[in-house]
């Protein structure tokens, strides 16, 4: 059987396809999932009593938590910058349950862009709540806002990390991967249990793992390009292959 992929869903607002609010998860990442061998379930965003996070995922083999809008700075103890955008409190308490429960599961887990965002802040770690206030820094996100595409850019990767084995299995590619850079927030003080193991040359964090199990998170967007970067595609591949494993 295929391995069991739990893609945390998100709610979105009805509009022309629906005449009630929607929950959806994102076709590039469900087809990434596909073409490594694993078969994406969407979760609906619901509120668990205790225990019910980590009693649904022992139904699964990996967790998938998406990009998408900003974590509310009020779980981090901040008041809101002005370009904190699209917070939606029932995402987040969702997404952060998921998190917490699949890390004491250990859990296979891959956490990408807002993903890797909700694992910080679940541990205890902060956000730069908009990179554009930061001189000096290459451009992380589009200049347009969410509507426009991303910004690829170099990402430097730290050897011997999950992240490094699955980028490069064969031990022929250097140290330095090409991400789709999509967001104006970054990891600021990093949660407990976790390690930074990719970053730009400006020094922004782009990619974390936790101290037990497989558990990846990377702050650019790898679904985006996966389809033709079969380098992106291995981090899908690598993820199934852990879920596969248990």
């Amino acid at each position: 059987m295929k391995p069991l992929i739990a893609v945390a869903g998100r709610i979105g607002a009805r509009g022309k396809l629906s005449r009630d609010a929607v929950a959806f998860a994102g076709r590039r990442c469900l087809d990434a999932i596909l073409r490594s061998g694993g078969e994406p379930a969407v979760l609906a965003p619901q509120p668990f009593g205790h225990g019910g996070a980590a009693a649904l995922l022992r139904r699964f083999d990996g967790l998938l938590l998406m990009g998408g809008s900003d974590v509310n700075p009020s779980r981090y103890g901040q008041d809101p910058h002005p370009h904190v955008y699209s917070v939606n409190d029932e995402n987040d308490e969702f997404e952060t349950t998921l998190a917490q429960a699949s890390l004491q599961l250990e859990l296979p887990t891959l956490a990408l862009c807002r993903g890797m965002q909700v694992i910080n802040v679940a541990l205890g770690g902060s956000l730069i709540q908009h990179l554009g206030d930061i001189e000096g820094l290459i451009d992380h996100g589009p200049p347009g806002g969410p509507a426009a595409e991303g910004v690829p850019h170099v990402v430097e990767v730290q050897a011997g990390s999950h992240l490094a084995k699955a980028f490069d299995p064969g031990g022929d590619l250097a140290n330095e991967i090409i991400g789709n850079s999509y967001h104006h927030q970054a990891l600021d003080r990093i949660g407990d249990g976790l390690t930074v193991v990719a970053r730009t040359a400006d020094g922004i964090t782009e990619s974390i793992e936790f101290e037990r199990g497989w558990v990846v998170g990377v702050q650019w967007h790898p679904e985006d390009t996966a389809m033709d970067d079969p380098v992106q595609q291995r981090l899908f591949d690598a993820f199934v292959e852990q879920a596969r494993l248990r």
